[in-house]
């Protein structure tokens, strides 16, 4: 994932390779539901999975209080997560796609070679 959704684009460039705009990620998602990984990312319809977020926080019990911010077979919607606060559960365990602005590969070079 970028830290900025700024990217200098790279024509005739494919998905998830070094110039690439988009990065694609998958997610497993169980029935327990799984927390969405920090960063922001465009969602792509899935049938059994809905989206979560933390509405309210009991401090004397430690209990978070979930809300369904996104249904089922919702999606091609902007998704940002802080990779606590905001979940994918799903009614069967279900695979799910998010894309994110490609943060680049890692760099080997005279300066920074270990």
């Amino acid at each position: 994932m970028a830290l900025g959704l700024n990217k200098i684009l790279i024509t005739s460039t494919n998905t998830n390779t070094p110039g690439a705009y988009w990065q694609l990620s998958t997610l497993t998602v169980t029935a327990p539901g799984v927390v969405i990984p920090a960063g922001s990312y465009i969602l792509f319809p899935n049938t059994n999975v809905s989206i979560s977020a933390v509405s309210a926080y009991n401090t004397t019990s430690n209990a978070a209080t979930w809300t369904t911010v996104l249904a089922n077979n919702s999606g091609s919607t902007f998704l940002v997560s802080d990779g606590v606060n905001v979940a994918a559960n799903a009614t069967t365990n279900s695979t799910i796609t998010l894309a994110t602005v490609n943060g680049g590969q890692a760099v080997s070079g005279t300066y920074n070679a270990s």
